[in-house]
């Protein structure tokens, strides 16, 4: 294995500085063109909805981040939420962590309020989705 390393080095070395020989610049610089978007701020909680298909019931819920609930036969955990600084009520980027009672996995990563469906928790019975973030500590902010 090192020598297949050793020798691949030694096929790319002598290309590396040909490159640099021929007045190639080998350094990224930034693209002038590229939008960065707009400033996002984290906020301390959320705002879930909930829906239990077999009751046909859907609960709203506040939530802290790192703080975990149970509802039913899942528990739901935030890790972060994100929103634009300039437009709160816009959009909101939610990082949850669902598992069931026995501590397995149903859904762990970034859910978008705008796009539900986008990257969605897959469960025969329960939905969540992002509404927005909370704007204030008391989880009572409309952001």
């Amino acid at each position: 294995m090192r020598l297949a390393g050793l020798v691949i080095a030694a096929l790319l070395l002598p290309l590396a500085a040909a490159a640099q020989s021929d007045g190639v610049q080998l350094t990224i610089e930034p693209n002038a063109n590229l939008d960065e978007g707009p400033t996002v701020v984290t906020a301390p909680g959320a705002h879930l909805r909930i829906l239990d298909k077999t009751v046909g019931r859907s609960s709203d819920l506040a939530i802290d981040v790192g703080q975990t609930v149970v509802l039913g036969r899942i528990a739901v955990r935030l890790t972060e939420c994100r929103y634009p600084e300039d437009t709160p009520a816009s959009e909101a980027y939610a990082h949850l962590d669902i598992t069931d009672l026995e501590g397995q996995p149903l859904f762990d990563g970034w859910m978008i309020a705008s796009s539900p469906a986008l990257s969605a928790l897959e469960h025969p019975r329960y939905d969540v989705w992002v509404l927005r973030c909370s704007t204030s500590t008391d989880g009572t902010g409309d952001g």
